[in-house]
């Protein structure tokens, strides 16, 4: 490895690390290049601008991931084949466990730094995530659309919304589970995850929708409830103004 190479290397192993305990924002190029190592130029020469960083941090860890996917995508695709709802799931959720049953240290990194995306994000650094999971997310939302064919777009996104946050979890934060359960359950053993997540998930995924019709009509509801609480507001209203002048006049002629 020559050295301009493996200063940007250790760039984005002090960048990685440095996001994940302390954020984006908080964490500044000075930070990283002392941890690093290297001088404040670098990393202008390399990534030309601190979301630059951000984005190759991101991008080393969700390109091979993503590749992963759209390669499984790929194959359930084929024009013989019936969308399957379970190992379009499988293909989506999967990558990222089998990557971190490495359990190297620049994957536990990225699975921290993964985390505080989903759990704390921050707006700007947010963005520049989105921006390298738009493709994937596009082809996946239009694979479970041909496998659901009845469920509204907008279910759809609020489904792939909860799918993507249990994924999430379960990545970020495996140490939680293991306290909850005594020990009972081990989310580093990535088969045992995916066997009990990828069924919870397709559940989900397959459950019935609301009804429109009962949608409408809690919102209907509500709106007659405000209706009815103001229509009650007015009407104690005029009864203590009645009250009021029928005691004046009562003093009056008193």
């Amino acid at each position: 490895m020559t050295v301009s190479a493996d200063s940007k290397q250790r760039l984005l192993d002090a960048a990685e690390t440095l996001f994940a305990e302390r954020g984006f924002h908080a964490t500044s190029t000075r930070q990283i290049t002392a941890a690093a190592g290297v001088n404040l130029a670098a990393v202008n020469y390399h990534f030309g601008t601190k979301d630059g960083l951000i984005a190759a941090v991101f991008e080393r860890f969700l390109r091979p991931v993503n590749a992963e996917r759209l390669l499984a995508l790929d194959a359930l695709e084929a024009p013989d084949l019936e969308p399957d709802l379970e190992a379009i799931i499988t293909a989506f959720v999967a990558p990222p466990f089998r990557a971190r049953g490495a359990r190297d240290q620049h994957v536990e990194r990225a699975m921290r730094l993964y985390g505080r995306i989903h759990s704390a994000p921050e707006a700007h650094a947010h963005a520049i995530f989105v921006q390298q999971f738009d493709t994937v997310r596009k082809r996946f939302e239009s694979a479970f659309a041909r496998a659901l064919p009845n469920l509204p777009r907008r279910e759809l996104h609020w489904r792939m919304h909860f799918l993507i946050g249990a994924m999430a979890q379960t990545l970020a934060d495996p140490e939680r589970l293991c306290a909850l359960s005594g020990g009972a359950c081990d989310p580093y053993d990535v088969e045992a995850t995916l066997e009990r997540l990828v069924p919870f998930l397709t559940a989900g995924m397959r459950a019935a929708s609301l009804p429109t019709q009962r949608a409408g009509g809690a919102r209907k509801r509500s709106g007659n409830g405000t209706t009815r609480r103001a229509s009650s507001r007015k009407t104690r209203s005029r009864s203590s103004r009645s009250r009021f002048t029928r005691t004046r006049r009562a003093r009056r002629s008193s």
